[in-house]
């Protein structure tokens, strides 16, 4: 099967900002910049529904900035539909299409106005345009909203008009940031089943998220990224499967863990335990065993418990036991 994406050692680093600094003050030392990617490589697979994994600032948006041509990398390489991201751009924004994480329809123009217009921008006839329009307005269930203007539609709607505006010049790859964001829970899941039809029918889509689920649920395959390297790259099942067979407590006390977090470490069954702040999180087989003793750790340490959170071996447990921080 042959890669619809294919990127080597991709890098992309922002210049820092530089802060004011009083009169007379000696300037600050150099910096290298902030680093959003740091030697990526990943290969999606023509037809595959892949899903890019990862907190915010994870590096995500980027990737797909660099992926949609908006973004220039700093270095390495990156191929999308067979056309060079860097020498090609032209050429990789006729394969593509964006679904971008916050619905931008031009508000002037109508529903069918909008995908019409924009499939010119890719040389669609007008006929051919419209005739496009009205077919992907059918599938994606908004066909009454042909002639309203964009406002009059809901978030869910709109983020269906951009669905369609990405599609209406039938492009090989489809790219979709943080495409939930914002939904209620019965839109967000009206938009999987389009997704999961869009799938169904051979296109390669590419999806950011930072919901477990909505990876879970829908992808093929998943990279879980964070702080701009890839940290893990497999099937959700099998991501699963290398998550820590112990449950994770979460304990969240009224000030600083970190005392708590050590007393932890010799209660036995717990296998591992880590403070971040007033967050204490736990690993052990022996859930209901160690949780009364840590409580107690707490409260000779001068603290106490706030809200408990346990779960079971997952993708989340996996996420943290990767990253050391939670997914949101």
């Amino acid at each position: 099967m042959s890669d619809a994406i294919h990127t080597r050692a991709l890098r992309k680093v922002f210049p820092a900002i530089a802060a004011k600094r009083k009169r007379g003050a000696p300037p600050p030392p150099p910096s290298n910049g902030i680093v959003a990617l740091d030697s990526l490589d990943l290969d999606v697979r023509e037809g595959e529904f892949f899903g890019l994994l990862g907190p915010n600032g994870a590096g995500k948006t980027t990737t797909i900035g660099i992926l949609t041509t908006r973004v220039n990398a700093t270095s390495g390489e990156a191929v999308v539909a067979g056309a060079n991201v860097t020498t090609q751009p032209a050429d990789v924004r006729l394969r593509i299409g964006v679904v971008p994480q916050r619905p931008n329809p031009d508000r002037g123009l109508s529903v069918v106005e909008n995908l019409i217009f924009h499939a010119s921008y890719f040389g669609v006839a007008r006929t051919e345009a419209t005739r496009r329009a009205d077919a992907l307005l059918e599938r994606l269930g908004i066909a009454d909203k042909r002639d309203a203007k964009v406002d009059a539609l809901s978030g869910g709607q709109q983020q269906r008009l951009m669905i369609a505006r990405a599609l209406s010049h039938e492009p090989r790859v489809i790219f979709l940031d943080e495409p939930t964001v914002g939904l209620d829970p019965q839109a967000r899941l009206a938009l999987w089943d389009i997704l999961r039809e869009l799938h169904a029918q051979g296109r390669t889509i590419v999806m950011t998220t930072h919901y477990m689920e909505e990876a879970d649920q829908l992808c093929d395959r998943l990279a879980i990224v964070d702080q701009g390297k890839l940290l893990a790259l497999d099937t959700p099942s099998r991501l699963k499967e290398q998550a820590p067979g112990d449950t994770l407590i979460e304990l969240t006390f009224d000030g600083d863990a970190e005392a708590v977090a050590i007393a932890a470490q010799s209660i036995a069954g717990v296998s591992r335990a880590e403070a971040k702040g007033a967050v204490l999180r736990i690993f052990s087989a022996h859930a209901g065993e160690v949780l009364s003793p840590i409580i107690a750790a707490g409260e000779a340490s001068g603290r106490n418990v706030c809200d408990i959170h346990v779960s079971g071996p997952s993708l989340e447990t996996l996420f943290i036991t990767l990253t050391g921080r939670k997914l949101v």
